[in-house]
């Protein structure tokens, strides 16, 4: 541990920055993988009708990943905290309880969404003509619910113990699988959204099964056995309100694209909910690998504003702004200059390719600013200043983000939904602008006050 802090005490800023981003990059590629491959050959193999369906039903994975993500960051917390004092049997314990907890609680949500299953779609905006493809990508994709979140909240509790990269390999074989498995079950099989369902559960199973040969042949000494996967409400409690923050996000992501999807319902038609979802999955992969240095610029800064190296704070949140604005930006210009190039990858509808142009150019006006707002944002966690972030967040999301989605159309119509994007992006960067310049001149002084510490 010591050659490691000295590395990243000294180390050069942008090499430490992508030797800590890449893997967390890779992993969150990986994830989003699902409904990327599940759109393009859905897409291209059942109609654009479909793309609607699979953008209705989107909402409600991502409640689904939301209790992975609080049983898994939760469960995560107390394993590492329990290693750290050398408490193995605490460790193997947290890891029993995530696992009965994400099956009861899968089970519940599961169980209730398959009684009123067309309730709960429409609500989520499903029209008359989307409706039967979304049931019938939802009935099958209901069953492996359970298996996608534990994949997920297994990835934390791997990493937790100190293993990212074993975190990874589950993944990547589920992603593969997924890939293989598509074009079969669409294509030859001809199972329509059904076969993408199917392909799509038989893959997450292929991961956790992958995740189990993990826990009981491979070096992890997290085995669950008998003795372990044995309820304890008070730990259950400890991992639900350890993860519960998790959870919230994931769950205003998921209002967002609730209220996002009802009002291009509203104002426009089942196009336009198929243009959304391809839209935000394109959207999706820029978005990751800028995620994906933030977290690795979180770890570094945090390191060394704890070590008093300010100086070197601002150096290493500069490369992360530099290079996340890059990515950023190439996206901008793909999707500014290459619509009908990317719309093409999806569907061959050309009444979608056409119509899309104009709401794609719109969303992603602003994004060459999504790179600070991002790092922005996970500045001020990695220097352990939670209330800057949460204003950061909620503000975009909750302040800006829903009610321009209510207001603009008002007066713009279908366009005001998708200026939304861009307005509250445009807002949140003034609300970073204006923190990150406050903390740094902070920073400055303090760097001016003190001599730099040398690292031990």
């Amino acid at each position: 541990m010591g050659s490691q802090r000295k590395y990243i005490l000294n180390g050069n800023p942008r090499l430490l920055l992508f030797k800590f981003s890449i893997p967390s990059i890779i992993g969150l590629l990986i994830s989003s993988m699902y409904n990327l491959i599940d759109t393009i050959f859905v897409g291209n193999g059942v109609g654009s009708i479909a793309i609607a369906a699979l953008t209705i039903v989107f909402p409600i994975q991502i409640i689904m990943l939301a209790i992975g993500l609080m049983v898994g960051v939760g469960t995560a917390s107390i394993i590492s905290r329990a290693l750290g004092r050398d408490e193995k049997a605490l460790a193997a314990r947290a890891t029993g309880n995530a696992i009965i907890l994400n099956l009861f609680i899968n089970l519940i949500l599961m169980a209730g969404s398959y009684l009123f299953i067309d309730d709960l779609l429409r609500f989520f905006g499903a029209s008359a003509n989307v409706l039967p493809y979304a049931r019938e990508y939802l009935s099958v994709i209901l069953f492996g619910f359970v298996f996608f979140s534990f994949s997920l909240a297994a990835n934390h509790i791997i990493r937790a113990e100190g293993r990212p990269r074993a975190a990874i390999y589950p993944m990547v074989v589920g992603a593969v699988l997924n890939i293989i498995l598509d074009p079969v079950f669409i294509f030859v099989l001809d199972m329509g959204v059904r076969g993408a369902a199917i392909a799509t559960i038989i893959s997450q199973t292929a991961t956790v099964l992958h995740i189990m040969l993990y826990f009981y042949l491979g070096k992890s000494i997290l085995r669950p056995g008998r003795k372990v996967l044995r309820p304890d409400p008070r730990m259950m409690r400890h991992i639900l309100t350890i993860g519960f923050p998790s959870f919230l996000t994931a769950i205003i992501d998921s209002v967002i694209f609730l209220v996002f999807n009802r009002a291009i319902l509203y104002y426009g038609n089942d196009t336009y909910i198929a243009i959304a979802g391809i839209t935000i999955r394109i959207l999706d992969i820029v978005t990751k690998p800028i995620v994906g240095i933030s977290y690795g610029f979180s770890t570094i800064a945090g390191f060394n504003y704890g070590a008093g190296l300010f100086k070197r704070v601002r150096i290493i949140l500069r490369e992360a702004v530099l290079w996340t604005s890059i990515i950023a930006f190439s996206g901008f210009i793909a999707a500014m200059i290459f619509p009908r190039w990317l719309f093409r990858i999806f569907t061959d509808n050309t009444q979608v390719i056409s119509n899309g142009i104009v709401p794609m150019r719109i969303i992603v006006m602003l994004l060459p600013m999504l790179g600070f707002l991002v790092v922005g944002g996970m500045l001020f966690q990695a220097i352990g200043k939670p209330l800057p972030a949460l204003i950061i967040n909620v503000s975009r999301q909750i302040i800006f983000l829903l009610p321009a989605i209510f207001i603009l159309p008002l007066y713009l119509g279908l366009n005001g939904v998708f200026l939304s994007w861009p307005v509250s992006d445009f807002l949140s960067f003034i609300v970073t602008l204006v923190l990150v310049v406050i903390e740094l001149k902070y920073i400055s002084r303090t760097a001016g006050m003190e001599e730099e510490k040398a690292p031990v």
